[in-house]
């Protein structure tokens, strides 16, 4: 398992995320990761839904403080708001599980930290207002 992590990710906008992401995983897939690039993390993502996976309980990392996991995207039938009222639709859906040190995160901080990714997820348009 590689981890290797975005230094100063605080203080990127999204574009600046996305183009850091890009080449941290070039160096990745090339096997050129140093381990510098490997240490000093906080958060971690992971993602086991490549393996077909529906969910995950995700471990920390040594010395950080968080991390979520994505599980399979599936289709699913899903209860949606319609003109009619409540209906029936198939939606893609995945599930996200967080785990987070309590020493570092308050339950309700990190509860509502996946509560707002699981938003995103719904509605990617609304990370325009973060």
């Amino acid at each position: 398992l590689v981890v290797p992590n975005i230094k100063g990710a605080e203080s990127m906008s999204l574009a600046e995320l996305k183009e850091a992401l890009g080449e941290l995983v070039a160096t990745a897939r090339a096997g050129k990761t140093q381990p510098a690039d490997m240490a000093g993390g906080t958060f971690t993502i992971t993602n086991v839904g490549v393996f077909g996976v529906d969910a995950g309980t995700p471990i920390i990392n040594p010395g950080e403080s968080a991390i979520l996991c994505f599980g399979a995207v599936a289709k699913r039938p899903w209860v949606v708001e319609g003109a009619a009222g409540d209906e029936i639709a198939i939606r893609q859906v995945t599930t996200l599980a967080l785990s987070f040190d309590h020493r570092h995160i308050d339950g309700e901080k990190g509860s509502r930290f996946l509560a707002d990714v699981a938003t995103l997820m719904r509605d990617p348009g609304m990370a325009l207002a973060f």
